[in-house]
């Protein structure tokens, strides 16, 4: 659902994960019987509570979470930029099965809608950039059409996010950021969990730091301020 910013980011002085490739590039996803289509499961989030959020940390869960983005997200699978926290999401009704997953991930370098909600002048950015995490990638497998669970999965991510971010990086995470397409979603499951839309990005792209490229479609900006006094703290701290 989501997608990257207006320019590529500035990891500040967060320490990088090492990919084995190059960020932003494509990389095999395998196909297992984890990763196979399932039988439908509907109906409203209570038939499949509690709801659970695992961290990836093994291996074999990371491959997992390759195979699931690479397969069933519309911008499959590239290596993430900077700082990294993935999750897979687990119903436990009416057995522990998988539901989809979720990425955050370094913030973009530069979005106008943001940077103008945030109002901070080019040392607080440049400062503060990293206490921004990304919501990158955000999939509910297509077989999974239980009501009201997108905006369920979107506020237990937020609240383990502003906890394992810090514990991870060293870094607070004050204030979450996405980029919804238009012309695929609406982006409600958003806003339901509360995040704020602000803006369209201009459509340069990611990379574009040279005020290139303007040949991408312009994507929504959503926020989620993580602590009361976001915007503040991100244009003094």
């Amino acid at each position: 659902m989501s997608s990257w910013g207006d320019n590529y980011p500035d990891t500040g002085g967060l320490p990088a994960l090492r990919p084995r490739r190059p960020p932003g590039s494509k990389t095999r996803i395998p196909e297992t019987r984890q990763g196979e289509p399932r039988a439908s499961l509907a109906g409203t989030l209570k038939d499949v509570a509690p709801v659970e959020i695992q961290e990836v940390r093994t291996a074999q869960q990371g491959e997992l979470f390759r195979e699931l983005i690479g397969r069933y997200h519309y911008q499959g699978y590239e290596v993430a930029y900077g700082a990294q926290l993935r999750y897979l999401v687990y119903a436990a009704r009416p057995q522990c099965q998988l539901l989809g997953c979720l990425r955050f991930s370094s913030p973009a370098w530069r979005m106008s809608a943001r940077d103008q909600w945030i109002g901070w002048d080019e040392p607080a950015r440049a400062r503060n950039l990293q206490q921004v995490v990304s919501n990158s990638r955000f999939l509910l497998l297509p077989w999974v059409q239980v009501r009201n669970l997108a905006s369920h999965v979107l506020s237990l991510a937020a609240r383990r996010v502003l906890v394992d971010w810090p514990a991870r990086y060293g870094s607070p995470a004050v204030l979450l950021e996405t980029l919804v397409d238009p012309a695929r979603f609406s982006g409600t499951c958003y806003r339901a969990a509360n995040w704020i839309e602000i803006g369209m990005t201009t459509g340069r792209g990611r990379m574009d730091r040279e005020h290139q490229r303007h040949d991408l479609a312009p994507k929504k900006v959503l926020i989620y301020p993580l602590v009361g006094d976001a915007a503040r703290r991100l244009r003094t701290s």
